[in-house]
């Protein structure tokens, strides 16, 4: 056998017919799927605005606890620790610039999406890009997580008399995001322009204002808490500085998903993209160095129970409407920070299932183009952390970041070896950044790890090659399926075998009338099958049946299938069974008939015998199954329609 590529026709697509718009099938063939006009699909996709709504609110979310993990850490080394609050900020606002110059090329580069999967895939082999894609799915499956609890967190910080609901309000937003996108990427993310916008506007009014304070207007939000200051300080030395430099770090979560999700925005894709990246960097810069501009020229310290994002904002607006509102956005912000996985993960479960290693499901679309399967999948698994979690941020947070920073420096190196490849003009500066930034999100990966593993990192740890073996193993199955059926390879020429199809009946109707009709159409040999039980009653009902079939005379012979027990499946799979043995090379077809209801729920009131007898047929033989529909809804219509399974 040889191996074939199919004819191209006119526009790309094989030659007699229109090109697939599917997904690879089970073998990696063509499924069909529905197909839309080019102008349709644009309206159910980003704008630059829409992406940085849809797409940046983990980021943006971030600088509402990345400042803080700074204060935390430097905490320890009292009042001269967090005098490196502003020096740190920097180092990771250099590390964000080197992020959003290398994600910028990586989607001129990858304009198909996936991030640093595609980067590791092209790059680096098939065991890192599988390392990449299980670092990103676990990363975005913990911020739906983290990002939900976090703003219900908030939320009973505001009404304490919630704080026992936070499981149930947790699992309510969860599905009212999920909601959202099941609609569509657009939907979602022109539900989410208003609160991001008022953010962003909040957090850059409270930075103007505190620029012209020299002294904090109010510390009401931080009167009567405890101070978290270590008691007996530590010396400020580069082991702590690290440590506060991989915790802030969890400010630049989500930087990668604008990479991940290029095929969800309008075309010119990449430059929308890329657009849309830059504007991510700079926001997010500014507000992570004005924020610790504020927090060193307010003195403030880290206490419990208030944020020192609210301590920010006392400070700078005052104790008033101002506060609130930053709270409020806050709190709506986080919450709907989960939307980032919502637009990124089921983009990149499309890829894997592209390159068969998640089952193909989720490469399908609904007519919104939303990668339905995916976004219930993540909702799912996101429901099951809230469950395990019982909606408490804490238990989830040692868990975050971990994931993407394995992410980032994939990437990173993936891209100097693409650099280094194409050796186009400037390569060596551009290879040098990237490394510099593989260096830098390594290391901080490792420290973050080694700082956080009794926490519950071990669990990453062991969850991330447990991904990375179940795609293999998916790939694998898919590649013997691929072997069996000779995809690619040029199959042997046709030839007919004797048909026969078997219709097991109970009874004269219709029904039983249409399946024959239908079975005499198909094969050169009809037979139609009963099982007879041995009770005096089913022996009579054969005999009344055997009576009437005489008198009906179709032309089709009906054999009695004999049991001892109640059973409708063995016994047909049995008779089909013996007939292989005695006849090899006959075609077997099982044609069961059944009624499809005029109600969705008079479903309940069927026998499910052509259920029992499929599963029984599919499990025990080789033959081919055809379940006819008989339906009670339009008797004007053709009343028969037959399903191959």
């Amino acid at each position: 056998m040889t191996s074939i590529s199919t004819p191209r026709g006119p526009a790309g697509s094989p030659a007699g017919g229109p090109a697939p718009d599917g997904p690879p099938g089970p073998g990696g063939g063509p499924e069909p799927s529905l197909s839309f006009p080019r102008d349709r699909q644009e309206r159910h996709k980003l704008t630059a605005l829409q992406g940085l709504a849809a797409l940046s609110l983990d980021a943006m979310a971030s600088v509402a606890y990345g400042p803080e993990a700074i204060v935390l850490v430097l905490a320890v080394a009292g009042s001269a620790g967090l005098g490196y609050t502003l020096p740190v900020t920097l180092a990771i606002a250099a590390l964000l610039v080197v992020l959003v110059a290398s994600y910028r090329q990586v989607i001129a580069a990858f304009p198909d999406g996936g991030g640093s999967y595609a980067v590791a895939r092209r790059h680096l082999g098939r065991r890192t890009s599988l390392t990449a894609a299980a670092s990103l799915v676990l990363d975005y499956v913990l911020n739906v997580a983290v990002s939900v609890t976090a703003g219900v967190a908030a939320l009973t910080s505001a009404f304490p008399s919630l704080y026992d609901d936070r499981l149930p309000l947790c699992l309510g937003v969860l599905v009212l995001v999920t909601a959202v996108n099941l609609r569509g990427i657009v939907n979602s993310a022109k539900a989410f322009i208003l609160p991001t916008a008022v953010f962003v506007g909040s957090i850059l009014t409270l930075i103007a204002v505190g620029l012209f304070r020299s002294a904090p207007v109010s510390t009401e939000a931080a009167a009567g808490h405890a101070s978290v200051l270590g008691e007996n300080t530590t010396t400020v030395g580069a082991l702590l500085l690290l440590k506060a430099f991989a915790s802030g770090c969890s400010a630049l979560t989500g930087v990668e998903a604008v990479a991940n999700a290029v095929p969800s925005f309008r075309a010119p894709a990449a430059r929308r993209a890329q657009h849309t990246e830059i504007a991510l960097g700079a926001l997010l810069g500014v507000m992570l160095i004005g924020l610790s501009i504020l927090i060193g020229r307010f003195h403030l310290q880290p206490v419990e129970g208030v944020t020192v994002l609210a301590q920010l904002a006392d400070a700078s607006l005052g104790h008033n409407w101002g506060f609130y509102v930053v709270q409020f956005a806050t709190v709506v912000l986080l919450a709907l920070a989960a939307n980032t996985s919502f637009g990124g993960l089921p983009v990149l479960m499309s890829l894997l299932a592209r390159d068969n290693y998640l089952p193909h499901v989720f490469r399908l679309k609904a007519d919104r183009e939303v990668h339905r399967h995916g976004v219930v999948a993540l909702a799912a698994v996101a429901a099951l952390l809230l469950l395990f979690s019982g909606g408490d941020t804490n238990t989830l947070v040692p868990l975050f970041a971990i994931g993407v920073f394995v992410g980032f420096t994939i990437c990173q190196a993936g891209m100097v070896i693409h650099w280094r490849a194409g050796r186009a003009p400037g390569w060596a500066r551009k290879a040098l950044l990237n490394g510099l930034g593989a260096v830098l999100t390594g290391v901080s990966a490792l420290v973050v790890t080694a700082t956080k593993f009794t926490e519950g990192a071990w669990l990453i740890v062991i969850a991330l090659p447990a991904l990375v073996v179940l795609f293999e193993r998916v790939h694998r199955a898919y590649g013997r399926i691929d072997e069996r059926i000779g995809l690619g390879r040029v199959p042997e020429a046709p030839h007919r075998d004797r048909s026969l199809v078997i219709v097991p009946v109970s009874h004269l109707s219709r029904l039983t009338c249409e399946a024959v009709n239908a079975a005499v159409s198909l094969g050169d040999e009809v037979r139609a099958v009963t099982v007879t039980h041995t009770d005096p009653e089913d022996r009579e009902a054969a005999r009344a049946l055997r009576r009437d079939w005489e008198l009906w005379n179709p032309g089709v012979d009906l054999v009695e299938l004999h049991s001892e027990h109640r059973r409708i499946g063995r016994p047909v799979s049995e008779y089909v069974r013996r007939v292989y043995k005695y006849h090899p090379n006959t075609r077997v077809t099982v044609l069961i008939p059944e009624v499809e209801p005029d109600r969705w729920w008079q479903r309940v009131l069927q026998n499910q015998r052509g259920a029992v007898l499929a599963h029984a047929v599919r499990r025990d033989t080789e033959a081919v199954i055809c379940r006819l529909r008989f339906r009670l809804a339009d008797p004007e219509q053709r009343p028969g329609r037959t399903d191959e399974d």
